[in-house]
């Protein structure tokens, strides 16, 4: 058994039943080939949540700064997590996650960057947008809906492939590609809310 493997278990029994999980849309999941989860973030629980939620291993890009903590930051790298340096163009990130997907695996994205204070979706950053067409990856927008408290049910919503064949086409920018991946966040927050 992997490490990953071994903390997605322990994540699992902890958090479920605490949390009430429950998860929609697993079948428009794509069970092999590289796949784009980009989901809203409203909690440092996000990662491990789609972690435990999503029907494949994901690989997530985490803030640098997560890395440099003395246990917490082998535990994230050892949960398959790679460091991106906020606020700026980092090559050596993006082209770990164009590598990940084009090798057929999941790369888990929070295209706001940082938390919402709010609880409301933000506005996205290019990297989801540069991903997402600069891969043959299935792009799923996925919706975290609901309070982390304990006994209120956490919706974890999977949503449909976003069609990316003429945006790839028409070599559509990075920030039009993630304002598209955003108003799906957006249409699966409120179909679910």
């Amino acid at each position: 058994m992997t490490f990953y493997s071994f903390a997605r278990s322990v994540v699992k029994y902890i958090f479920k039943p605490w949390y009430r999980i429950q998860v929609l849309g697993l079948e428009n999941f794509p069970k092999d080939g590289g796949v784009l989860i980009c989901t809203n973030h409203i909690h440092n629980f996000d990662p491990p949540v789609v972690g435990i939620t999503a029907p494949r291993v994901v690989h997530f890009m985490a803030k640098e700064e997560l890395f440099s903590l003395p246990v917490l930051g082998k535990i994230v790298r050892m949960c398959n997590a790679f460091p991106v340096k906020r606020g700026m163009s980092d090559r050596e990130a993006l082209r770990k996650g164009l590598n990940l997907l084009k090798e057929g695996n999941v790369l888990g994205l929070f295209p706001e960057g940082t938390r919402s204070k709010t609880g409301e979706l933000g506005k996205g950053l290019a990297g989801a947008g540069f991903f997402a067409s600069r891969s043959d990856a299935a792009v799923i927008p996925c919706a975290i809906i609901g309070p982390y408290k304990s006994l209120h049910q956490l919706k974890v919503v999977y949503g449909k492939p976003i069609e990316m064949a003429e945006l790839r086409k028409s070599r559509a920018s990075a920030e039009q590609v993630t304002e598209l991946i955003m108003s799906e966040i957006h249409k699966l927050i409120k179909e679910h809310k």
